[in-house]
């Protein structure tokens, strides 16, 4: 395919490391960021620009990286005949509004939690007084991107639930506007994904297994994210039973990219959770390293509403993050203490290709011809590993990152380990058989 121009559009900072893989294959890129803090990501890496709607001719294709409203600037393009990958209101409103997803799940037959939305942290805290057991507390909107936010209580008598409510009502009730309290059950968590062209979803699909806490041993307070481990497969019982159900109202929308749902299961039923209607990240990072086509030929055949066919790596990825403090919490004068402007040092020489396998950029922009952080969250890089097991996608992983050494840097040693309990219930349900 002839190079091709593509526009990223970014709300913060999310998709640079996808922006620098198309500079990489060739393609010409121009990459916007909307907050003002993270506008110096990815500087070295790729083309920087400060109006994206004056290089909307320019493009070739559009990318937006986010939902919060991304949908409807995306729609908008699209419907003047402008190749997007990109959601809609609609599909923002999946992932944004925790309540009106399930409530869309519920319309096409899929079965969800009982759950009660709240406005109030008063009648939230009386509700769980009054019906005592274990919820998790979502925060919706916005401010639902704040994933330390979510709490999933562990008491059967929902006291931790309740202290949890006591706390934000302090502390975030002028943010925290509307949340939803879910009943918690217990299983494997897993979640499944496809890329959508507009008229139906692209096979492989993916399935992959998020690692949200802090510390190893799924211990700590939850982050956007720690690492993912994931493997490609043919349409299997956990897909056809809730995101192919949406293959039609996904259709009507006309929505093009990549959308997920996480789920909760067990011997008694597949339980969803949330819907990611986007990219994920460090998700697609950790995709890139398994898809054998060019990235910026099967988007740009995506885009235009074509059936690429996704050729996949066979066995499994891992991915995990390489972090500074304050990740995961919001504290500019210890980031700018203890990481900002910190040099990422490679043992080896990162001007070699085979050392550069595997290394996807965050909050990273080149200095000097140095690496150096960035930003303001402390997610600083993405190390990703494949092999035909997982233990040998983990043993790649690890010995990677032992290229790599970062001031203060932190990170999970277990991501992928969960894979041997959960694939005994998984494969003992049946939700991983393809058919």
């Amino acid at each position: 395919m002839d190079p091709k121009n593509f526009l990223f559009v970014s709300l913060d900072a999310l998709i640079g490391d996808v922006a620098w893989q198309l500079k990489k294959e060739g393609h010409n890129v121009k990459y916007f960021i909307e907050n003002a803090e993270e506008k110096d990501v990815s500087d070295g890496f790729v083309d920087k620009i400060d109006d994206w709607e004056k290089e909307v001719d320019w493009a070739d294709i559009i990318i937006f990286d986010d939902v919060l409203g991304q949908g409807k600037k995306s729609k908008k393009l699209r419907d003047q005949g402008k190749f997007v990958i990109g959601g809609t209101p609609y599909t923002d409103r999946l992932e944004d509004d925790r309540a009106f997803g399930q409530e869309e799940l519920k319309k096409v037959g899929v079965h969800i939690l009982p759950y009660q939305n709240f406005n109030s942290f008063d009648d939230a805290m009386e509700f769980v007084k009054t019906n005592p057991g274990k919820y998790v507390i979502k925060p919706s909107g916005e401010v639902g991107n704040i994933k330390g936010l979510l709490f999933i209580g562990e008491e059967d008598d929902g006291k931790d639930v309740i202290q949890v409510l006591n706390d934000y009502k302090k502390a975030w009730s002028k943010k925290i506007l509307s949340f939803q309290l879910q009943k918690r059950v217990v299983g494997v968590e897993v979640a499944v994904g496809a890329f959508f062209n507009g008229k139906e979803f692209i096979y492989p699909i993916n399935v992959n297994f998020e690692h949200k806490k802090l510390f190893p041993g799924n211990l700590g307070p939850s982050t956007g994210e720690m690492g993912t481990s994931m493997f490609w497969s043919g349409p299997n019982k956990l897909f056809n039973a809730t995101l192919k159900k949406m293959e039609p109202k996904l259709v009507e929308e006309g929505y093009v990219g990549y959308i997920d749902i996480n789920c909760i299961v067990n011997n008694n039923g597949i339980y969803p959770l949330e819907f990611t209607c986007r990219f994920g990240y460090p998700t697609i990072c950790i995709q890139m390293d398994g898809m054998i086509n060019p990235l910026g030929e099967f988007l740009y055949e995506l885009a235009k509403g074509e059936a690429p066919k996704l050729k996949t790596k066979s066995g499994f990825q891992v991915g995990l993050r390489l972090v500074v403090p304050p990740f995961p919490f919001n504290d500019k004068e210890t980031f700018k203490v203890k990481s900002k402007d910190s040099v990422i040092y490679f043992k080896k020489p990162i001007n070699s290709n085979n050392n550069m396998e595997g290394i996807h950029i965050e909050d990273v922009k080149i200095v000097n011809d140095e690496w150096v952080v960035t930003g303001t969250s402390g997610v600083v890089l993405i190390v990703c590993g494949t092999g035909q097991t997982m233990k040998q996608a983990q043993a790649q992983v690890y010995n990677r990152i032992k290229n790599i050494n970062i001031p203060h840097m932190y990170y999970r040693d277990d991501i992928g380990d969960r894979w041997y309990e959960d694939s005994d219930k998984l494969h003992n349900w049946g939700y991983l058989r393809e058919n």
